[in-house]
């Protein structure tokens, strides 16, 4: 009889620890197509989001074009509005606002003497895209505008100016790339301080080697020369762009061009002399070019003048007439000369665009890429995108 209960007792101990062991292992079933099911959810979300900024241009169609119209956005989109499909705005790429800006947009850069500065009035926030996009106290994302093809350029120490062209897919060299490039250098004028702007454009093509890289030689121009170079890749039909420019700080400082306003065609630029108070007189000469697809440059305004302690700055007017283009500034001081770039139109010199919120130490984040055109240079659209809510069964 002792023996018979004790079975029993063995048995039902047994029972009730496969049981639990049963149910343990259910809920981590369970728990794990929860999470399943909250990660495929986010991961779909991301993706219409994202479709959802590349497949409209938004309302008012016209907004990248004027600043009014951005103000008065009803719904957000990046789509170039005279194209259809995965064709974006390379001008409401240029109103987008980073969190961290202040007084000018901080979705830019300053590197290679390269600067794109926004006025921020003349942006659309974060927080308000998140509204448009029906998505604010939900969701946060990051979108990341970047070329497909990496142009980098560099100067080669020599006597004279020598430069390496590294033409670069996803991670690797591109050889056998087709390279156009333009090149602008400055030099003194027989008349005063002023930097005579001399421009040369060659329609010859450079082409990479084995290892992605083509070198041009200017034997003509020393290596202290300043100078702007943009070289425009091609291999297969997929196009890249880059730029170089030699930007120096003068005893009088440097120009630094701040993009007050754009509207309706027309942008006002405010060249500002670095540092202020100032050291003396800096003297520019300023050209702003059209740059079509086919990549011959049209000029479109020139301008010169000067800055010093008791006028720091000068406002230069661009008829864009809503072409894409760059402004390239010469400057000096009478001993020393740079140059900087200022692109209208982030395709114009290969800008990339970085907006939104920042998503490092995030929980589970959702990435979704598209490869899309801003005129006909080739860029890769990422969104990163993570709720802001807790784990649960949706559906």
């Amino acid at each position: 009889m002792a023996g018979a209960t004790i079975d029993h007792l063995v048995a039902f101990t047994i029972f009730l620890a496969a049981i639990l062991l049963f149910i343990g292992f259910y809920n981590q079933m369970n728990q794990t197509a929860i999470v399943y099911q909250y990660h495929r959810f986010i991961a779909t979300k991301c993706s219409d989001v994202l479709d959802s900024m590349l497949l409209n241009p938004g309302a008012p169609s016209d907004w990248g074009f004027s600043s009014s119209s951005t103000q008065k956005l009803t719904f957000f989109g990046l789509q170039d509005p005279e194209f259809q499909e995965y064709r974006l705005s390379p001008f409401s790429l240029m109103r987008l606002l980073s969190p961290a800006a202040q007084q000018y947009n901080n979705v830019s850069w300053s590197v290679n003497g390269g600067y794109l500065l926004v006025q921020a009035s003349e942006c659309i926030s974060y927080h308000n895209v998140t509204s448009l996009l029906g998505i604010s106290g939900a969701y946060d994302f990051q979108l990341a505008i970047t070329p497909t093809l990496t142009v980098n350029i560099s100067e080669v120490p020599d006597a004279h100016l020598k430069l390496e062209i590294q033409v670069y897919g996803t991670g690797f060299p591109l050889s056998n790339a087709y390279v156009n490039y333009l090149m602008f250098w400055a030099n003194t004028s027989a008349s005063g301080n002023y930097p005579v702007l001399n421009y040369n454009f060659t329609s010859d093509l450079l082409q990479t080697d084995s290892s992605g890289i083509a070198f041009k030689e200017f034997p003509y121009l020393s290596n202290e020369t300043a100078f702007m170079f943009i070289a425009k890749a091609d291999t297969e039909g997929i196009r890249g762009i880059g730029y170089l420019s030699h930007e120096t700080v003068t005893n009088a400082g440097n120009l630094i061009p701040y993009v007050q306003s754009y509207d309706n065609g027309t942008a006002n630029i405010m060249l500002a002399q670095n540092p202020q108070p100032s050291m003396g007189n800096l003297y520019f000469n300023a050209f702003f070019y059209v740059l079509p697809d086919n990549f011959l440059p049209i000029p479109a305004g020139s301008f010169a003048g000067s800055v010093n302690s008791g006028t720091p700055y000068q406002n230069l007017q661009i008829i864009t007439n809503n072409q894409t283009g760059f402004l390239v500034v010469a400057y000096g001081d009478g001993n020393s000369y740079g140059m900087v770039i200022t692109p209208i139109g982030v395709n114009s010199i290969g800008t990339s665009v970085i907006f939104g919120a920042n998503a490092s130490g995030k929980n589970w984040v959702a990435t979704d890429l598209r490869q899309v055109l801003i005129g006909d240079i080739a860029y890769q659209a990422k969104l990163s995108l993570w709720s802001l809510q807790g784990y649960g069964v949706t559906g």
